[in-house]
């Protein structure tokens, strides 16, 4: 049987993963006893959250809050506040919920305050307060007062008077233009409370509007101008999400309806402003920079006629939780209307939102992001569904990178791109379909990757094949195959990603882009039997340094790295069909009996004595990314083997 903590965790988990009630890990959770409280604490997700990501806190320092006089000055009297709440706080590794006091004046052993979108299409509605009462006629209703001290003396008062009243306390308190808070003194009754409220107002509201709609064309036209514009003049690269769907049409002809943030989750998020755009770069481009220079700051949200919302964060999760919280916000203005119409937080509310030193610290641990070498780039990864390109992929991510898995393999692929998700911070991976030798798959996974992230940074061309053999041996659709994958498809590859970057360029001065083709050192000296491999790759240093001429004054830089042999991976390794075991069988070494024969006469063969692996490429790769000083170059990751004369 569960103890009272970990029925705390539970509730709060399962109403954290539930979309309907919490968006971006927003509301808190409570349990108190007798002398403490344990409440969620500044910058643990409802949906994740643990006993460690619980304040605890002592209840007798907090019970006296309610009474206590403090001054009248705004300043001094938050600086009061927190002193008091530091008192009582027993972890002070944890910064308690700013609603803390709020969770101890109930009375109720477990306390979860939650921001449903349906509660909130009540709650930012222009007949809140009179529906509230119709509807529930037992909950307590407060107008909209500032967060902080202020909010949670006037619940306090409303509460004791309630009790006068009628001889009880609330269990359901609802807030203008915030969310609600209900009490009791088991888990289950918090559902059965939970379950009858969203009972009651889904019966009363008009069904949202469904549909997914394919995304314009044009998008891989404007958008990778207008991340430029939004990451240039030292502002740091911004990562782009486009969302493109029945909503944010309905959303596009009721502009007015979404003029004004609807909850202060909105404002910390999203700002207090956004951004409506023509899909025309250069009125975009006078617009930005006008917006920066009124507000600021960039924009965070960008509604752009003919593609939809353009969230725009720091990196890849923020955008993320932009995405969310915007699109909720146009879910309440649209239910909104079945309560009288959408009411949208004030303009002194919201300003003293944007301004709060307990917002902008949820600011700073929503944007807070560990620096790798690539942060906030974007990179495809072509062939990264599993073996070489996974591990480069693999490594870049670790570096910050937004990951994007173009490969054929689709349940391989999936896998990575969850994987590499998974091991992320702040950045994502998504893996996208696509035949490197097919220019319509190409030009899809261009649009897929500017949907996603909203720019292309980097392409690194890995995706090859290897079919060996000898003249007597090689058929000519063998040859063909090889010399379409290893040297057609990186013209093909270099052709749309080309034409991304150009934009991309043209728009901030500063910015440079990266063509990566991982080659080989048969790129570098022939190979016996393999000679439709080592021309396909002797052909692609050629194409780099005809693409590197061709595009240095666009500022995209283009290089070959040329790995050696990677010894460790399944093509040399694999127990079973292996390289080693194939030329074990063959006789191809003289003299050797076993794998292990075969392995030390290849490694007798490199001056490192070592294979080369997907962190030594890497290493190659960022060099080439971080420098703006070289270009048409082929680079040698061999151990020595091959050494450039």
């Amino acid at each position: 049987m569960m103890n009272a903590i970990e029925k705390l965790v539970a509730v709060s988990r399962r109403y954290g993963s539930d979309a309907r009630y919490v968006i971006a890990g927003g509301g808190n959770t409570s349990y108190k006893d007798g002398k403490h409280l344990w409440v969620k604490a500044s910058g643990h997700a409802l949906a994740s959250i643990g006993e460690e990501g619980f304040a605890v806190l002592d209840r007798t320092l907090l019970a006296p809050m309610g009474t206590r006089q403090y001054s009248s000055r705004t300043d001094v009297r938050e600086k009061e506040v927190k002193r008091d709440l530091s008192a009582a706080n027993l972890t002070p590794d944890r910064r308690p919920s700013v609603e803390t006091s709020l969770h101890n004046a109930m009375g109720f052993s477990y306390v979860v305050h939650l921001h449903p979108t349906l509660v909130n299409a009540l709650m930012c509605s222009v007949k809140a307060a009179e529906t509230c009462r119709e509807m529930f006629p037992e909950a307590l209703y407060i107008e909209y007062t500032d967060p902080g001290y202020t909010l949670f003396k006037k619940v306090y008062d409303r509460i004791q008077a309630y009790k006068k009243e009628y001889d009880r306390e609330p269990q359901v308190i609802f807030l203008q233009n915030h969310g609600v808070f209900v009490g009791a003194d088991t888990t289950e009754e918090i559902d059965s409370l939970y379950a009858g409220i969203m009972a009651k107002l889904e019966a009363r509201v008009k069904p949202l509007p469904e549909g997914e709609r394919a995304i314009a064309g044009h998008v891989t036209e404007f958008i990778p101008a207008v991340r430029q514009f939004l990451s240039r003049k030292g502002r740091g690269l911004k990562t782009l999400r486009i969302t493109s769907n029945a909503l944010t049409d309905w959303a596009l002809e009721n502009l007015s309806r979404i003029a004004v943030p609807f909850t202060p989750d909105i404002i910390v998020y999203c700002k207090s402003e956004y951004l409506v755009l023509e899909a025309d770069v250069a009125e975009a481009e006078e617009q930005i920079e006008a917006y920066v220079a009124r507000r600021g700051h960039t924009p965070k949200v960008l509604m752009v006629k003919g593609i939809g919302l353009v969230a725009v964060g720091d990196h890849a999760a923020q955008a993320g939780i932009i995405t969310e919280v915007f699109l909720d916000a146009i879910k309440i203005a649209f239910l909104a209307g079945s309560f009288g119409g959408e009411h949208g937080m004030e303009p002194a509310w919201s300003h003293f939102i944007d301004n709060w030193e307990v917002e902008n610290y949820r600011r700073q641990v929503a944007s807070a992001a560990a620096r790798g070498r690539v942060e906030g780039r974007t990179i495809v990864v072509t062939g990264a569904a599993q073996g070489f390109g996974e591990g480069i992929a693999r490594e870049l991510m670790c570096e910050g990178a937004n990951i994007v898995v173009a490969d054929l393999n689709e349940s391989m692929g999936t896998r990575t791109a969850e994987s590499l998700s998974a091991d992320g911070k702040n950045n994502r991976a998504i893996f996208v379909k696509t035949n490197v030798a097919d220019m319509d798959s190409l030009q899809e996974l261009m649009k897929q990757t500017i949907c996603a992230f909203g720019a292309l940074d980097v392409f690194v061309s890995n995706a090859g094949v290897l079919r060996a053999g000898g003249l007597e041996d090689m058929t000519p659709e063998n040859f063909s195959f090889v010399t379409d994958i290893n040297y057609n498809a990186y013209f093909y590859c270099a052709k749309v990603a080309s034409h991304i970057m150009k934009i991309e360029t043209a728009a901030d001065p500063d910015y440079f882009a990266d063509i990566v083709q991982v080659n080989s050192k048969s790129g570098l000296r022939g190979s016996k039997a393999n000679f439709a491999y080592a021309g396909g790759k002797f052909g692609g240093i050629g194409l780099t340094q005809s693409f590197a001429l061709e595009l240095a004054p666009f500022r995209v830089k283009v290089n070959s790295i040329c790995p050696g042999n990677f010894y460790d991976g399944p093509l040399w390794s694999n127990p079973e069909n292996g390289l080693f075991v194939q030329y074990l069988a063959a006789g191809k070494v003289p003299g050797a009996k076993t794998v292990q024969d075969v392995k030390d006469y290849y490694l007798s063969q490199v001056p490192m004595r070592k294979g080369c692996n997907p962190a030594d490429v890497t290493k190659a790769i960022l060099y080439a990314i971080e420098q703006s000083g070289e270009t048409g170059q082929a680079i040698p990751v061999t151990g020595g083997q091959i050494m450039l004369s």
